[in-house]
């Protein structure tokens, strides 16, 4: 019979994701992982909204280039699209960027 002096640790349970969860991160990680995606979200995440059409100057790529980019990270929930007439704008969703803050605080300790 094993007593609580006999276990050498904590059990590695706590705060573990679940499968949902960790597919989830994933895709989202794989989402920023590509540098013009970084940047697109940092200049859109530095704005309260950003019109697609100042975007392909800013990270001086083409407009099929960016918009490829911006459809990945409006599918990983980092961004929403609003279209106005011919132009779409983008905002960050705060919700999923302040879960990621949460997540990486959480497993730096």
């Amino acid at each position: 019979m094993s007593t609580t002096s006999d276990i050498c640790c904590e059990p590695v349970n706590a705060g573990v994701l679940d499968e949902d969860e960790a597919a989830d991160l994933a895709n989202v990680l794989k989402a920023v992982a590509d540098p013009v995606r970084l940047r697109l979200l940092n200049l859109i995440a530095n704005n309260v909204e950003v019109c697609a059409c100042d975007l392909p100057a800013a990270v001086d790529r083409s407009q099929p280039t960016v918009s490829h980019h911006l459809t990945v990270l409006v599918n990983a929930g980092l961004i929403t699209r609003d279209k106005r007439g011919k132009w779409a704008w983008f905002r960050v969703c705060p919700a999923r960027l302040d879960a990621l803050r949460i997540f990486f605080s959480l497993t730096s300790d």
